[in-house]
């Protein structure tokens, strides 16, 4: 006697350009899955238990309660597990599915080993995704996985309920991996719809307004080095900060809008034509827009250690913050891999940490594993 059981990865991300601007109709993010993932293990179980090996929360288990999914304890930190397993939930019941009680398993290696520290590599979307494209795959009775752009809509949902805000880049970074051109979606709109009761499905299968996912391929010399600043950033209060800053100065966000769009235009343009001189340039320049933004609108998006790692980078080639900045991780483009070391070993003297990052050209993956009634894994295949 056999059942079914399935290992999902899912990778982080980092921004290269187009922070905060993205978050407007039409504005264009360039963004990256990296090799650094989210691994979910969901097999059926007599009782729902999510366990997080971060958390060592062997003993929560959730149920259904008043229509609604309810954990054994009271923790904000389950949130985002919370509304994927709610949302999937929903979905399933459209389509008369039922949905059985199962086990996840869900480890990390986005944040720092040693002090848990978070990197700022998208961690909560990268968990939703793998939660999500595991119960999907776990309750279909076929080979097939889910379709990408299902888990990807499903994903942005359950994140943006739980986080409010956002452009879910980190949600299709998880999902697709690569380097990815990335408009998002309009978020009001969106939420709207389910305000309204439109069923998931509808809302699925519906073209989503302004979203666009496109994936790029750099200059082949180009080569991108990730630096770990060892302060941790909360991306959400930064972009309420923001967009108060949108709604007060009209003109001078604007500006900002402009000035990142000609820059992020041009790096992807620099990717078309394989010149990766001037996706060193673009980098620079998208830079010099949001440290203007920063100004202007009093948000601290290069602490210290970011302006010193984008300077020492800017021995070398170009850098910047990544993502909504405030700490965690910054960038930078270099012509060639000579110069590699040498960068590295100026930030580490700057105390600033070198990650060894690299892009996954793969997004969302799943594993079938076929257990006997003794629990022995019998065989393994690529789903």
């Amino acid at each position: 006697m056999t059942y079914s059981s399935y290992k999902v990865k899912t990778p982080g991300k980092l921004m290269i350009a187009g922070e905060y601007a993205v978050l407007e109709p039409k504005q264009k993010a360039v963004v990256i899955g990296i090799n650094r993932y989210v691994t979910v293990h969901i097999k059926p179980c007599k009782q729902n238990k999510p366990s997080l090996s971060q958390r060592g929360s062997e003993d929560i288990t959730w149920e259904i309660r008043d229509g609604k999914v309810q954990f054994s304890v009271d923790d904000s930190s389950l949130g985002f597990i919370k509304n994927s397993i709610s949302v999937v939930k929903q979905f399933l019941q459209e389509k008369s599915v039922i949905l059985h009680p199962f086990q996840l398993e869900i480890r990390s290696d986005l944040d720092d080993p040693l002090t848990g520290k978070k990197y700022g590599l998208g961690s909560s979307a990268a968990v939703v995704v793998a939660v999500i494209s595991a119960m999907l795959q776990l309750s279909r009775e076929v080979k097939e996985p889910p379709a990408l752009e299902e888990i990807f809509k499903l994903s942005a949902i359950a994140h943006l309920k739980t986080q409010e805000n956002g452009s879910g880049a980190d949600v299709a970074a998880a999902v697709y991996g690569g380097w990815i051109e990335y408009s998002a979606f309009d978020g009001k709109w969106l939420l709207n719809q389910l305000e309204q009761g439109m069923k998931l499905r509808s809302v699925i299968e519906k073209p989503w307004p302004n979203l666009s996912i496109r994936p790029l391929t750099p200059p082949p010399l180009l080569q991108l080095a990730v630096g770990w600043t060892k302060k941790t950033a909360a991306t959400a209060p930064m972009i309420r900060s923001f967009q108060h800053f949108r709604h007060q100065n009209i003109e001078a966000y604007k500006e900002f809008l402009s000035e990142s769009s000609i820059a992020v235009e041009a790096l992807i343009q620099s990717f078309e034509a394989r010149d990766y001189t001037e996706s060193i340039n673009s980098v620079a320049q998208n830079r010099k827009a949001l440290l203007k933004l920063g100004e202007e609108a009093g948000i601290t998006i290069e602490t210290d250690k970011l302006k010193t790692l984008c300077s020492i980078a800017e021995t070398f080639g170009s850098g910047k913050s990544s993502g909504a900045g405030g700490g965690d991780c910054g960038i930078a483009f270099l012509k060639d891999s000579a110069s590699m070391e040498e960068l590295h070993n100026a930030w580490k003297e700057a105390d600033i940490t070198p990650l060894n990052l690299t892009v996954s050209n793969t997004g969302v993956s799943i594993e079938k594993i076929a257990v006997n009634y003794e629990g022995n894994v019998r065989n393994t295949n690529k789903g």
